[in-house]
């Protein structure tokens, strides 16, 4: 990673932060060795993604704040022109680009607010039955085009320094997942604009945030405990008390339209089990977070 971010500096003047989230390899010695001049932040306690993030801030002074995972790789072009973007567009709060896989697959890169609904139809695949509806990874479009959004993923993630000083990063009650959903929320509401740019690539190999913190899922790579935590506190956060409840109930019903699918269809009796297993971890994280008012961590 930090290869690829000297030789995309360029003509850039550029200060790096590091977080260390309570890593277990030898990563901070071999920075302390090989990156000196670095500003190494290190936690005795994975803290979480966003509150890590959160750690920088006082340590910024750039025009521009870039967020980049550990799991993020930029292209020679990627500073150079996003920060040229921004430059040109002072309306442009945050900015992402084109993700791709280590296969070169285009990932999700430019994606709309989730709802309990929007989220019930990509869980169950009935969103082919509501093709206007905006669903959260919208795929179905080249992905060539400059593009105003709702929300960026977080791997690589360019803010306007001025906005982080007026309005801060991230929500410390997300752990890990919804954090730049709900900060990109934050920065539509207070005026600027959210860009997709599509004229370079970073290769996210996605899911090493989450290895230090609990078991990942096969679908998406994602960690499920957390991912509902935060969802569910997102949805309390900006659709209520109401919101919450209805996403807990179309969650619990598309568990088990899915079992009930994979029963009928292929006596998948272990799907079934999975499907029990996901609500009744629902109702323990409905419990433990009093009806997502808080977070468990």
């Amino acid at each position: 990673m930090f290869a690829a971010l000297d030789a995309a500096t360029a003509s850039l003047k550029v200060e790096v932060i590091v977080i260390d989230n309570a890593s277990v390899d030898d990563s901070v010695a071999i920075l302390e060795h090989e990156y000196p001049t670095v500003t190494l932040i290190k936690n005795k306690t994975n803290v979480g993604f966003g509150r890590a993030n959160n750690q920088a801030i006082p340590h910024l002074h750039g025009r521009y704040v870039l967020l980049l995972n550990t799991d993020a790789f930029v292209a020679a072009d990627t500073l150079e022109k996003t920060v040229s973007y921004m430059n040109d567009h002072p309306s442009c709060g945050v900015l992402g680009v084109k993700l791709i896989g280590e296969d070169g697959s285009l990932q999700p890169s430019c994606r709309y607010f989730p709802t309990p609904w929007n989220v019930f139809l990509r869980r169950t695949g009935l969103s082919r039955f509501f093709s206007r509806h905006r669903l959260v990874d919208d795929m179905d479009w080249d992905h060539a085009s400059v593009r105003r959004c709702d929300w960026v993923p977080g791997c690589y993630y360019l803010a306007r320094g001025e906005l982080v000083r007026q309005l801060g990063l991230f929500d410390p009650r997300f752990f890990l997942y919804y954090e730049e959903v709900d900060h990109c929320r934050v920065v539509k509401n207070a005026g600027w604009e959210v860009i997709y740019y599509p004229f370079t690539e970073v290769m996210h190999i996605g899911g090493e945030s989450a290895k230090s913190s609990s078991a990942i899922t096969k679908a998406g790579r994602q960690i499920s405990v957390l991912q509902i935590e935060s969802e569910f506190l997102y949805f309390r956060k900006y659709y209520g008390l109401v919101g919450l409840l209805s996403g807990v109930l179309l969650s619990i019903f598309a568990d088990a339209l899915t079992a009930m699918n994979g029963l009928f269809r292929r006596l998948d009796f272990q799907g079934v089990r999975i499907a029990w297993q996901h609500i009744v971890t629902v109702f323990r994280i409905v419990g433990a977070t009093r009806l997502a008012a808080q977070p468990t961590r």
